[in-house]
């Protein structure tokens, strides 16, 4: 039985296993089995694969999407670039274990935005500065589209929340939320900014997708933005990370 799991600290509820748990049962793949791994200290992570063969890969979460590059032997492009890792191929070589690290937050989000630009998308402010930040920066430059950055602190980002006016907002018409700023159980919450700005040529992209809807989605939808959330990206990075898992040696 080959193995895959995740790692990360919590882990609670994770849409990972249920996703391929479902997927290997709709699609009879019965060689393979996903489950999680509680990782608190990253310098235990080693200890789960070097000795099984049997594993083929994981998935990393925070809060260890950048310290588990010290394990790895090799990164594609894109995970060079952003310097985060949430996918990891195992490849046994001489019963030692070769690791190289990808991120297909990347190819989720640019797959799961690209069907709604529209022309007036030209700019776009995005909120939060972490590891899945960095991801939506990469794409935002590959499809050439200036941005700036909004956190609390003005040396982690562009602007600060409270500098942001109506005017900024209004002429900023990609916004999106990389912070887990209204996540479940926190569904009331939502990132400070003035939604007065926002009209109908906005568009609200939120990577959280539990809620469904966010109250930051919300907030936009009423304002008559064209909103979407996290759920589509994250099918397709778990289907790339399935097609990395599976590629020849």
């Amino acid at each position: 039985m080959k193995k895959l799991g995740l790692i990360g600290y919590p882990l609670g509820h994770s849409f990972s296993k249920k996703f391929y748990l479902e997927k290997f049962a709709r699609e009879n793949i019965t060689d393979f089995h996903y489950d999680l791994y509680p990782v608190e200290d990253i310098s235990s992570f080693p200890q789960l694969f070097e000795r099984d063969l049997a594993f083929y890969g994981f998935n990393v979460t925070i809060p260890h999407k950048r310290n588990v590059m010290r394990f790895l032997n090799e990164f594609s492009p894109e995970a060079a670039e952003i310097n985060a890792v949430n996918c990891v191929q195992i490849r046994w070589q001489g019963g030692k274990p070769y690791l190289k690290g990808f991120n297909t937050d990347a190819f989720g989000f640019e797959q799961s935005l690209r069907p709604l630009l529209q022309r007036q998308h030209t700019s776009a402010l995005i909120f939060g500065n972490g590891g899945a930040a960095q991801a939506v920066l990469f794409v935002l430059n590959k499809l050439g589209i200036p941005f700036k950055t909004v956190s609390r602190n003005k040396s982690n980002g562009d602007l600060t929340y409270s500098e942001l006016t109506e005017n900024i907002i209004a002429s900023h018409k990609l916004l999106i939320n990389c912070s887990p700023v209204g996540t479940f159980p926190h569904i009331e919450d939502a990132p400070d900014i003035p939604y007065e700005g926002i009209g109908s040529e906005h568009l609200l992209y939120d990577l959280i997708y539990n809620p469904e809807e966010t109250a930051f989605l919300q907030k936009g939808k009423k304002q008559g933005a064209t909103i979407k959330n996290g759920l589509e990206m994250l099918i397709l990075q778990a289907e790339k990370n399935w097609e990395i898992w599976n590629q020849e040696d």
